[in-house]
């Protein structure tokens, strides 16, 4: 199971980036076909009071430049500290 964790951005459709750190992690992929990966993401604290709905669809930009698409699952916390649960959709960018 490969894991990551580092800095990352959500970018949504109409532009919206919100800073952030992102930990995932992936599972073995099943005869051939992409491995599955999910992982939270805690919006920065200037990012704070941005809000993101659950069921949301985003892109999940890496500071290499790698990005995935990614769904919100779930949204824990208040407006200081929140944390979402996310759910990639193609290919794993880490």
């Amino acid at each position: 199971m490969a894991t990551y964790r580092s800095p990352a951005v959500l970018l949504s459709a109409d532009g919206t980036r919100t800073s952030g750190t992102a930990a995932l992690f992936s599972e073995p992929g099943r005869k051939g076909g992409l491995r599955p990966w999910a992982g939270d993401f805690r919006v920065a604290t200037e990012s704070a009071g941005v809000e993101i709905p659950v069921g949301m669809a985003l892109t999940l930009e890496m500071p290499d430049g790698r990005s995935g698409k990614v769904v919100v699952q779930s949204r824990k916390g208040g407006s200081k500290n929140t944390i979402l649960a996310l759910m990639g959709e193609d290919q794993a960018p880490f």
